[in-house]
């Protein structure tokens, strides 16, 4: 009691009691108390501990150990926890080394108990739970004599099959506090929290090897070999029957980690790519002692150079007669949605951006230059693409026209604004989610799947009001998505000449090969356009 009444002291007392007890403490081994100084350390405890206040130090209420790693991470007071907890979300705890789940559940709940005291709130989306890991009741064990496949948030593996003990486990001091395979393989996934893509991914990818690795192959994840990897590359190629079934949720009892038997070898050869940069990574941490996947090859996958579905581009006269559609749309005083359908379609086909990149541009990252007309410049939007490298694209005069009414409609300025998102919605939808995350005056944004829904709007209403549209305009129109707009600015930039590294820059390839397949799709055209000449001119 006298060592606890001291670190309270210590902390919150005077600043001449504390050097006092420092003093004794560093003379005898631990501080010696008089009658007096017992009672200033009592009366500063005491004080100490009355009520949570948001400026209080972590120290006054947890543990030395916990509050010793939570100061490390910059977390000094109760307000500083309750940000980051909010800032995280549920799994807050993984950023803060050796706080467990079962911690941070204690933790949150203690935060959530005297949020009327400290007057401010632990958000309900910090979930108590570890969102890879599923309710206790709603784990199933697997091993070497069960069959059972569930998604890896439902998945606990018996004992002798953890990896707790495993062979290839690192003998040196780890980086990461993984007591066996699942806890490291959740906690490399931790790493990607922030990338919902790649998370899903690699999920995927590691799932379905935890579960071939303990029901198959019946070895622990930290003791498999070369030769076990190898085993692993060709049941890719051929997966087992009962891993395979129709796609269904994760909670199903439906659920099956393949949803095909033919898995392609692209995929294939992802897959591997994925599991040797995990084991590489729990090397780095040395959970393992080695990476078996080094000695694997990957499979010999055909490079094909029509991958980019450049057929999805439309044709210059198509592309033009939907512009001058959607502009006599955009003209209605209620036509607030046209005019953002209209900011997609420049976006991509003047831009040439990418779905993802058109939802998160935003108004500070664009820029007008000094080319183009002195009353319509041209400007510049900065981009983070594909594997979030930075490049500018040029943004027409006809978009900054289209974004200062889409502005105007969400009732700002777009000449006078620094910041927000380019593209965003009217209003805030009246689900719980939705309001729940723009309580606090988060700005509205488009999520990338929303514009897909917006643009096969827009196409049905096209195709329903331009009555000359031949069939297979009407087909083309019908399966018409963002992305087939930037497909359209590359084909018709490549035939307006634009040099072919220009296109490459503002497209964001990494390779010059594969803005060249769009040459190849204007060369095509054009011997199709040649071909109808020869055929109505009798030259066949």
């Amino acid at each position: 009691m006298q060592a606890v009444l001291v670190e309270l002291a210590l902390e919150h007392g005077s600043p001449v009691l504390a050097d006092y007890l420092k003093a004794s403490a560093k003379a005898h081994g631990s501080a010696r108390l008089t009658a007096v100084s017992l009672k200033m350390v009592e009366q500063a405890a005491a004080l100490a501990v009355a009520q949570p206040q948001l400026d209080h130090g972590v120290g006054m209420w947890f543990r030395p150990l916990v509050a010793q790693r939570l100061k490390a991470e910059g977390i000094a007071t109760l307000g500083d926890l309750i940000d980051f907890c909010n800032g995280r979300g549920g799994s807050w705890w993984r950023a803060v080394p050796r706080i467990g789940a079962g911690r941070a559940r204690l933790i949150v709940a203690w935060l959530r108990r005297h949020e009327a005291v400290l007057e401010r709130r632990v958000d309900a989306d910090v979930d108590l739970a570890d969102p890879l890991t599923a309710p206790a009741g709603e784990l199933v064990t697997i091993d070497g004599g069960s069959r059972a496949l569930v998604p890896l948030e439902r998945m606990a593996v018996g004992h002798a099959l953890s990896g707790a003990h495993g062979s290839n486990r690192s003998g040196a001091f780890p980086y990461i506090s993984a007591h066996h395979d699942l806890d490291a393989v959740r906690t490399y996934l931790y790493r990607f929290r922030q990338q919902p893509k790649t998370l899903r991914a690699y999920t995927k990818e590691l799932e379905r090897f935890l579960l071939w690795s303990v029901t198959v192959r019946k070895k622990p994840l930290s003791s498999l070999l070369a030769d076990d990897c190898e085993a692993y590359k060709d049941f890719l190629a051929s997966p087992d029957p009962a891993f395979v079934g129709p796609k269904a949720p994760r909670a199903s009892g439906r659920w099956k980690p393949f949803a095909s038997a033919e898995l392609g070898a692209e995929s294939q050869k992802y897959a591997i790519r994925a599991l040797r940069a995990a084991f590489g990574w729990l090397v780095a941490v040395r959970y393992l002692a080695g990476n078996p996947w080094e000695a694997v090859t990957d499979p010999v996958v055909v490079e094909r150079i029509d991958r980019i579905r450049v057929d999805r581009a439309l044709p210059a006269a198509l592309w033009q007669r939907i512009r001058n559609f959607i502009d006599m749309q955009c003209d209605a005083a209620d036509a607030s949605y046209w005019r953002a359908v209209r900011v997609v379609l420049l976006l991509g086909g003047d831009s040439g951006l990418r779905r993802e990149e058109l939802a998160r541009a935003t108004r500070e990252r664009l820029s007008p230059t000094s080319f183009g007309d002195a009353e319509t410049p041209v400007w510049q939007l900065l981009v983070i693409g594909k594997r979030s490298k930075e490049r500018v694209v040029p943004v027409s005069p006809a978009t900054i026209d289209a974004l200062q009414m889409h502005w105007r409609d969400r009732g700002l300025d777009f000449c006078t604004a620094t910041s927000g998102p380019l593209l965003a919605p009217m209003f805030i939808p009246r689900t719980r989610l939705a309001q729940k995350k723009h309580a606090d005056g988060t700005p509205l944004a488009y999520h990338p799947d929303s514009l897909n829904t917006m643009i096969a709007w827009a196409m049905k209403r096209l195709i329903a009001g331009m009555p000359d549209l031949t069939t297979a305009e009407t087909n083309l129109l019908a399966g018409t998505s963002p992305h087939a707009f930037r497909h359209t600015f590359g084909t018709q930039a490549t035939a307006e000449d634009v040099p072919l590294d220009v296109v490459q820059r503002v497209l964001g390839h990494a390779s010059l090969q594969t803005t060249s397949i769009y040459v190849q799709a204007e060369k095509q055209r054009m011997l199709r356009e040649v071909n109808d000449f020869y055929r109505k001119n009798g030259s066949l």
